[in-house]
Formats: structure tokens, C-alpha cells, sequence
């Protein structure tokens, strides 16, 4: 048990607390594909929600149509005041294509597609739903800091479980990427993007102004861009991060479309993207090179701590992953497809969740 502050404002689990928070004026954001389907995970976090009590949950699902039927019937089953918000129906995709912004579907427009809607209320809470081991106060711990002058909150815990080191993309991908950038500039950004305990965990909440404000890759990556829109938003005064203790979720293989190396090349692609809308222009020659030499130190450092507690520990493995990640050490390419900010998008969230309710309605009857 530690209560080590960092450069945000960080508050830990000394005593298992459940503190007052605003969940009457609270949107709960929980982005499901067709896997979350009546699944143990999900069912555990709705049914925890149902006590929570939020003004609205918004459940954008991303998921073929012959799905959606039997989705919202099970989503209905809760007593939750719940909307699900269809993200790949045909008039969605019209309106997107209308402004120029259809393209890549995934996690990142999944949410941003519900952003505009859950912002409607005062605060919103974002997490996902395949969390083995959520807790009714996951929710009142992410508000605690809005209800107390902050503008952003982000969940931290230990990806640990079965006598193993998990949150590989964070240890060995993000964490050791962005102390190669800091060693190199000691820009403001770089700096907070350091701050963070589990800067890819998937949980956070904030003010309903920083969710508009808030631009979204449309993939992975959806954290490390949430962090850059709250560093301009709020900066390192109103930020906190909050310990959310115990927490378990499903693991990803390191390849395979959907695995962890598909996914750093959008967590790196988000990450450069938000140095540069900040002036941060990295040595791509020698970054890789960099990247690397502190990933290995960081292995070292696990293998250490792993036998210290007696884990299991594969530093050959570790250290293949790294290779695995390094070619995502890139500059960015190409177009950006970064969704806009719902502060500058060219309609408004009713035209989305009327265009999803009606696309849901149809493949329903």
C-alpha cells in the first residue's frame, strides 16, 4: 500500500472507499461488440449499474445487423435507463459520409458516436465491458474528482492475475515509448502523458464540456487521444487519476487483426498524431533505436519484480514483444482520420441517435 502523488492529482484505495458522487447527473458510456453478447463480463457490469443508478447509460454497439434484434432485446432486460446506439447502420454511415468523416469503424468511433449523446448530461463515465471484476464504486470513483473541481479523472490498477504480469501494450509499448520522448524533450504534453499510472486503461470520466471537447481516433488508440484532448482542456491541475484496485479483464494475443500489435500501431499513430498537434517533433531515426533500449531496462525491471513475488516471467517472450512493437515506431502517414471534437462537428449527436434509432428499428422488426 503506497500514496505517492504524481504530477496529476492521484487518489488511491487506502480503505476501499465508495464516495459520494453525482451519478443522478452521470452518463455511463459502455462501448460492446457482438462478442459482449449476453456475456458473464457484461452481464456483471449492467447488473452492478442497475445499482449504481446513472441518469442514462449509452451503449453504442458495433455489431452486423442480423445482431442488433436480439442485442437490444437482451440490453432491455436491465433495469437501466439504456439507449443503444447502433454505429454501423447504413443512415449513420450516410450521415457520416455526408461531411466526409465515414471510414475505419472501431472502438474509437464507437465511443466518440456516443459522446455527443452522453454529454447531454452534466458528467460522463466511459469504460468497457468486459471487466470480470466490476465494482459498483468504479463509477463513484471516477466522479469523485469531478464533483470536487476536477474536469478529467482516469481509472489506474495492476494488470496482474494467475500469478502473472498482464497490460503488455501499456508496459511494454506506451511506457517505455514515452520515456524514449522525454528523454529527448521535456515538452509539457510529453510530461503528462508520463504522469499516468495506466495511461491505456479504458476507464475515465470528465465534465460534459471536456467530452465534447474530446477528438477520437477511430480505433485503438482512443486513450492516448482522450489524454492529449484533456491535457489542452484541463492540463495537470485538473486532472486526477484513481485507483480502481482490483480489476480483471480479457487478454488479446500479441497477433492476429484484433491483436496487440495491430493495436500499438494505433496506439503510436494516435500518440505522434498528439505530439504534433503540439509542436512535438520526435528524432524518428533514432527513436526506434531508443524505444528499445528503454523497453529492455523495463523487462529487466519486471523479471525482477516478478520473482520477487514469485510470478511466472518470460523474458525472452517480454523482449519479442518489444521487437513486435518497435515497428510501430513510425512518423504517421497519410490522411489523418481523426474524428473532430462534437464542439466542432458538422451536425448535431441528435442527428446520430436519430439516424441509429432508426437503422436499429428496421433491422429489428
Amino acid at each position: 500500500m503506497e500514496y505517492v502523488q504524481e504530477r496529476v492529482t492521484t487518489l488511491h484505495d487506502l480503505s476501499d472507499p465508495v464516495p459520494d458522487a453525482p451519478t443522478a447527473r452521470t452518463a455511463v458510456v459502455v462501448p460492446m461488440t457482438e462478442r459482449e453478447y449476453a456475456g458473464l463480463a457484461a452481464d456483471r457490469v449492467l447488473s452492478v449499474l442497475e445499482r449504481v443508478d446513472p441518469a442514462r447509460v449509452v451503449v453504442p454497439l458495433r455489431a452486423p445487423a442480423e445482431r442488433v434484434g436480439s442485442f437490444r432485446e437482451w440490453l432491455s432486460e436491465y433495469d437501466l435507463p439504456l439507449e443503444v446506439l447502433w454505429c454501423d447502420g447504413p443512415r449513420v454511415s450516410d450521415l457520416l459520409s455526408a461531411e466526409g468523416l465515414n471510414g475505419t469503424r472501431g472502438k474509437g468511433r464507437d465511443v466518440w458516436l456516443a459522446l455527443g449523446r452522453a454529454a447531454e448530461e452534466e458528467f460522463v463515465v466511459v469504460h468497457d465491458a468486459d471487466t470480470k471484476t466490476y465494482d459498483r464504486s468504479y463509477v463513484s470513483r471516477l466522479l469523485f474528482p469531478l464533483a470536487n473541481g476536477y474536469g478529467f479523472s482516469k481509472g489506474y490498477y495492476a494488470r496482474v492475475e494467475d500469478g502473472r504480469l498482464y497490460g503488455r501494450l501499456f508496459r511494454l509499448f506506451y511506457a517505455p515509448l514515452v520515456r524514449a520522448l522525454a528523454d529527448e524533450t521535456r515538452a509539457p504534453v510529453v510530461d503528462y502523458l508520463d504522469a499516468f499510472r495506466y495511461a491505456l486503461s479504458g476507464e475515465f470520466a470528465a465534465t460534459s464540456d471536456v467530452a465534447r471537447s474530446l477528438r477520437a481516433p477511430r480505433s485503438w488508440g482512443l486513450e492516448v487521444g482522450v489524454l492529449g484532448g484533456a491535457f489542452d482542456a484541463v492540463g495537470f491541475d485538473g486532472t486526477a487519476q484513481v485507483d480502481l484496485g482490483a480489476y480483471e479483464h480479457d487478454h488479446r494475443a500479441v497477433s492476429g487483426p484484433t491483436g496487440l500489435s495491430d493495436m500499438s500501431e494505433s496506439v503510436g499513430e494516435t500518440l505522434f498524431r498528439t505530439l504534433a498537434d503540439r509542436g512535438v517533433a520526435p528524432d524518428f531515426g533514432t527513436l526506434p533505436a531508443r524505444y528499445r533500449e528503454a523497453a529492455f531496462r523495463l523487462v529487466d525491471q519486471y523479471a525482477a519484480d516478478a520473482a520477487f513475488n514469485g510470478f511466472e516471467f518470460d523474458r525472452a517472450g517480454e523482449r519479442e514483444q518489444v521487437d513486435a512493437y518497435a515497428d510501430a515506431v513510425v512518423e504517421p502517414e497519410g490522411e489523418d482520420r481523426r474524428l473532430p471534437a462534437w464542439t466542432d462537428a458538422p451536425f448535431d449527436p441528435a442527428d446520430v441517435v436519430a439516424a441509429a434509432e432508426r437503422d436499429a428499428e428496421e433491422v429489428s422488426a
